[in-house]
């Protein structure tokens, strides 16, 4: 994911930041509990299409590092 690109989305539903799951593919808005699918390089930044996470999830995520740039 290019980080340009990570700077500039935000989460559909609460307008807030997305931080980027290299592993899933995902992109994880905290503040919504949702995770957002990447297919074929590209978010699906639809909310009937995100996961709801779990709170064993949210707390398993490392803290936030911030955007440099």
């Amino acid at each position: 994911m290019d980080p340009k690109l990570l700077a500039l989305l935000v989460c559909p539903v609460t307008k807030g930041p997305l931080d980027y799951d290299r592993e899933k593919q995902e992109l994880i808005s905290r503040s919504a509990r949702l995770a957002y699918p990447i297919h074929d390089g590209i978010p699906i930044l639809l909310e009937n299409e995100a996961r709801t996470l779990s709170d064993a999830e949210l707390d398993a995520l490392p803290p936030r590092t911030p955007l440099v740039g």
